[in-house]
């Protein structure tokens, strides 16, 4: 998931791959629909050359409308990323320690008789 800082803040972008130019080893396209903010489109290419060097070009409003047209055949994918934490985790738990000893739990205090006075 890409983001665009936009109106003092980051905001969550779709982001695209692009065919890579013959000097360019990255190619991406993050795109921002509407601001949440001002309610611009927002258009950010982001490219890396050969030397490692990072190129960024930002599109807003016509001129971003103007560029995707121009650019929405070169889209190889979009990305997706997986959101883990919606996913269930596994529920095993190992009773025993590294040294093969029973795991003991001392935080029960309802146990406990320390200070209890008893009357006779």
């Amino acid at each position: 998931m890409g983001y665009i800082h936009c109106c003092g803040a980051l905001h969550k972008t779709k982001t695209f791959m692009l065919v890579p130019h013959p000097n360019f080893t990255v190619c991406e396209l993050d795109y921002l629909v509407k601001c949440p903010v001002c309610g611009n489109l927002v258009i950010q290419l982001t490219r890396i050359n050969d030397k490692d060097e990072l190129l960024t070009s930002r599109y807003v409003n016509l001129a971003a409308r103007k560029f995707w047209q121009k650019v929405k055949s070169k889209i190889l994918y979009e990305e997706k990323f997986i959101d883990y934490s919606k996913y269930k985790r596994g529920t095993f738990y190992l009773n025993y320690n590294e040294f093969g000893v029973k795991k003991r739990c001392y935080s029960n205090l309802s146990n406990l008789k320390i200070g209890i006075n008893s009357t006779f």
